[in-house]
């Protein structure tokens, strides 16, 4: 895979080596993390260009419509559009269903758009573990916004807004448990906050966008100098809002631009993705460690047996992973 497939050909070409790319991303094959590497590398000077928002909300909330009804309208307006939607992976099984490629049957079809589920695989946050390296990819292939729509499970929020430029949150217009979210600090995190199925009630949902507005103005230390996040209404299904949103987040990106905030934060996701890709590397190397392997399944019979502390088998490990002697 090289990054003259990504950039250059026809539209469907480009969108086949984007997604061929993304697999050998997300392969957890040593060979294929160290071409990938080298392809994320070769791809980081064309990257950072494009409009990264995040969408985030409570199942059934129409995240998946909203997407689509949005990714429509960039792409009526020239863009090229990513979406990388991701979906819950299964504790039992692992699976995971990725319908929201079939749930955004008409953006599918554009030239200039392209969706990528993926399944998040237990990953804190609602979100991928390469979504950060995809987003960069995305954008060395030529896409002018990149749209992740994110499980929702009440992490993904805290992973969202510390990924992307303006993360979106989307709230139902009779939703009674708006000031309980609030005091959990989800709305906090919000750049943008958007009622969706308006339509259905718009009487509630003017209520909902009053007691929200309201309660933000209680909370406003959360936000400092960036002021409140904007509070807007409409409908995936009949587009109304929608322009209105995308003209929200270019608000927003001038904004942090003119108070020095948006290097600023791009350099911060930076450096949490430093964080992150040293943390999953300990991992792997702890698990597959000769050592560690060996004892694991003794010392994990102990614990279950009450026979040793957990503790007490987590330092063995990490001692064995460590080459620390011990002295008994």
């Amino acid at each position: 895979m090289s990054l003259q497939a990504l950039r250059e050909g026809q539209p469907a070409q480009r969108r086949r080596a984007l997604a061929k790319a993304i697999t050998l991303l997300e392969s957890s094959r040593p060979e294929h993390r160290a071409q990938a590497d080298a392809l994320l590398t070769a791809a980081l000077p064309f990257s950072g260009g494009a409009v990264r928002v995040g969408l985030s909300g409570v199942p059934g909330v129409g995240k998946s419509s909203f997407v689509e009804s949005l990714g429509l309208h960039l792409v009526g307006q020239g863009l090229k559009v990513a979406v990388l939607a991701v979906d819950p992976s299964s504790s039992v099984s692992g699976g995971s269903i990725l319908g929201d490629k079939t749930r955004m049957e008409k953006l599918a079809i554009e030239p200039n758009a392209f969706i990528r589920p993926s399944p998040s695989r237990g990953t804190l946050g609602g979100v991928a573990s390469h979504t950060r390296e995809v987003m960069r990819l995305c954008e060395a292939a030529g896409f002018d916004v990149v749209l992740v729509e994110t499980v929702g499970v009440g992490q993904s929020e805290v992973a969202v807004a510390g990924m992307t430029d303006c993360f979106a949150l989307l709230q139902l217009p009779n939703a009674g448990d708006d000031l309980q979210a609030l005091k959990k600090g989800v709305m906090e995190l919000a750049d943008l906050i958007f009622i969706n199925k308006a339509d259905l009630d718009p009487k509630a949902a003017m209520r909902a966008r009053a007691q929200i507005v309201s309660s933000l103005r209680l909370h406003n230390q959360a936000h400092g100098a960036q002021g409140l996040p904007e509070v807007l209404q409409g409908s995936a299904v009949s587009g109304e809002g929608v322009a209105e949103f995308w003209a929200a987040v270019h608000r927003h990106k001038t904004q942090q631009g003119q108070a020095g905030q948006f290097d600023a934060r791009r350099h911060a996701q930076d450096l949490e993705w430093l964080q992150e890709r040293i943390e999953e590397g300990l991992h792997q190397a702890f698990a597959t460690h000769p050592a560690v392997a060996a004892q694991w399944p003794q010392l994990k019979d102990e614990v279950h047996a009450g026979r040793l502390a957990a503790s007490t088998a987590a330092r063995t490990l990490l001692n064995e992973f460590l080459g620390v002697k011990t002295h008994g």
